[in-house]
């Protein structure tokens, strides 16, 4: 196996036509560069270099290695530099995966602090819900997942999460929302019972789970009458008054309503969300840096809503 030393000491025999001078160029002492041309004639079996008086000239073999050196030492400087940009966070890229809900004001805040901090780093983000971004990032499709998991429910919902460094970003309230001219939109706080018989707006099928077990505990089966992932389609609809539903306050902070109220459970649910990655991904400076942007940006995201009405903007 040739080495990048090697190498190096080749080309500079070639260059300066000794080897007093190859060990000049190389920093290297002239006994050094002896011993590592020696080391390469025992490695190939034949005479590398030949000696002409106090000069040195390379044989054939020898003009072969040396002429193969530029190149690859040029592709290794290269690498080299590349490779030294990528850790100095002047390039690098990060590939995101987080859940729809969390690509209204989260998200955003994170890309934005990294690209003010570090302009040269690339992050792609990609949409999906828990189970396809940890399935991703299983699998090297991306680099964090941003997941979210109910209270009693870990985030990989039973799967082995032991391959994963998992860095909790903020729990997130899950409220009530109510048409504004709803029985129970004056109340400060709203019991599940309360609603019993309304109509219900129900989300992914995690969002969808998270609301028969409340309403379970609460006594009742609700009654599902539309599904959609898309929230702003949900607050679209309690404002028309076609049901109520459940949603974070990461959404309500960021789709905002006119014409519905948002209030807080008696019974506080919340959802935890979290960056998902691994131990070698999670030492990369790029990744390293995108997971404290999310925490700073997640540190940021708590937002209050008081039982009145979300207007718009």
């Amino acid at each position: 196996m040739i080495d990048a030393a090697g190498l190096r000491v080749m080309k500079a025999i070639a260059d300066e036509g000794s080897f007093t001078g190859a060990a000049t160029s190389l920093g290297y002492s002239q006994p050094a560069i002896s011993q590592m041309v020696r080391r390469l004639e025992q490695r190939f079996g034949t005479v590398l270099v030949e000696r002409v008086g106090r000069h040195v000239r390379l044989t054939e073999a020898g003009e072969v290695l040396a002429r193969h050196a530029v190149t690859v030492l040029s592709a290794l400087d290269a690498a080299e530099e590349e490779v030294g940009a990528i850790a100095g966070l002047r390039a690098g890229r990060v590939r995101l995966m987080a859940f729809p809900s969390s690509s209204a004001s989260l998200v955003p805040r994170a890309l934005a602090l990294v690209k003010a901090r570090h302009p040269d780093v690339v992050v792609t983000f990609t949409e999906a819900e828990p189970p396809e971004s940890l399935a991703a990032l299983r699998a090297g499709d991306c680099d964090i997942a941003v997941a979210f998991a109910y209270e009693g429910v870990d985030v990989g919902r039973g799967e082995d999460l032991e391959p994963f460094v998992i860095r909790k970003l903020l729990d997130d309230e899950v409220r009530l929302v109510v048409p504004a001219n709803h029985p129970v939109a004056g109340h400060g706080v709203a019991d599940l019972a309360e609603v019993r018989d309304d109509p219900w707006i129900a989300g992914c099928p995690r969002c969808r789970g998270h609301l028969l077990s409340l309403a379970k505990g609460a006594g009742f089966v609700p009654d599902v009458a539309f599904e959609t992932e898309d929230y702003v389609a949900v607050l679209g609809l309690v404002a028309e008054g076609l049901g109520v539903a459940l949603v974070p306050d990461l959404i309500l902070g960021a789709a905002q309503t006119r014409g519905v109220v948002a209030l807080p459970l008696t019974r506080v649910a919340r959802r935890h969300i979290h960056a998902v990655t691994t131990p070698d991904l999670q030492r990369v400076p790029a990744v390293r840096a995108t997971l404290d942007a999310l925490c700073e940006a997640a540190a940021a995201t708590r937002p209050q809503h008081a039982a009145t009405p979300v207007p718009v903007g």
